[in-house]
């Protein structure tokens, strides 16, 4: 990597030119008089003229696609990133200071064996954007997975485990950055005073989207990093739950077409250690039927 490069923040943007323009002043504004940091903007084929203001951007690294390729649009920011550290955010998400930025980086460089850092997630409003991803702590800790809309990695890292699963297109990718990353040996960590305020509000989002994209998804990541008889029980129940949940949004048909592509598409097994599995004991609650049942008794 260029050593005058120290972190490439990286944001995806898709037909949202108010959102982007909000992330877009706010980290000109930060990174105004840094030399070390640069930002990367990568346009899923935004038909809002998103597209053009960030190519207006002398500040911004715009990259354009041509069309909407889901999360895999990223891969194209990571690819020409410099930096020894990446920072990726949504588009409508942004860090609340630099100190934050610094202070992660730092532990970096004090810590080798750490691979990836999340970031902690603010409404605009100040409350926290809590998840079962992240521990619920107010001190420096490891941390199981991440939430994408703000988090740090190590640039070799992640293009040693080839960026986000590109066929993912949405939901579930940062669960299976997560697994490679510890299949790799590195540790994640959760650091509460690096803050990323993110604007997104999920339950927009259209209901079919909800509910395909994580059933396909969870199933090939149960199929490919669990070994047997936990992978039959968790396929079970997250089939049960997945159903449970279209219900809910009334996209059944929706979710027969998530479980029927989950199952059936191949996946190359590998498969978590057992001291892996135990790191991500969270996923195996959040789909395990016995767990949710006792949840909600």
């Amino acid at each position: 990597m260029n050593s005058s490069i120290k972190l490439s923040i990286v944001f995806l943007n898709f037909n949202k030119l108010a959102e982007t323009t909000i992330t877009s002043k706010i980290l000109q504004e930060l990174c105004a008089n840094r030399n070390d940091i640069e930002i990367i903007a990568v346009d899923n084929g935004s038909e809002d003229g998103t597209a053009e203001f960030l190519q207006a951007q002398s500040n911004i690294i715009s990259i354009l696609l041509p069309d909407n390729s889901g999360i895999a649009g990223y891969s194209a920011g990571f690819i020409q990133a410099r930096g020894d550290y990446l920072l990726v955010l949504d588009d409508d998400s942004s860090p609340s200071c630099l100190s934050g930025i610094d202070n992660a980086l730092k532990k970096f460089d004090q810590n080798p064996s750490i691979g990836l850092i999340a970031a902690h997630i603010n409404n605009p409003d100040g409350t926290p954007q809590w998840s079962w991803h992240l521990p619920k702590t107010n001190s420096f800790s490891p941390s199981p997975f991440f939430i994408g809309c703000g988090f740090f990695i190590k640039r070799d890292l992640f293009e040693k485990i080839n960026w986000y699963p590109d066929n993912f297109f949405l939901y579930q990718n940062e669960v299976d950055v997560s697994f490679q990353v510890g299949l790799q040996g590195y540790e994640i960590y959760y650091d509460p005073d690096c803050i990323i305020i993110h604007r997104g509000i999920p339950s927009q989002r259209p209901g079919w989207r909800r509910v395909f994209f994580p059933t396909r998804n969870t199933l090939w990541l149960i199929r490919r990093y669990y070994p047997q008889p936990q992978a039959s029980y968790l396929i079970f129940s997250r089939l049960v739950i997945g159903l449970i949940r279209a219900m809910t949004f009334g996209e059944v048909k929706s979710y027969l077409r998530g479980a029927r592509d989950g199952l059936r598409q191949p996946v190359q097994k590998n498969c978590l250690t057992a001291d892996l599995r135990q790191r991500f004991k969270p996923f195996f609650k959040q789909n395990s039927l016995i767990h949710q049942l006792l949840k909600c008794a």
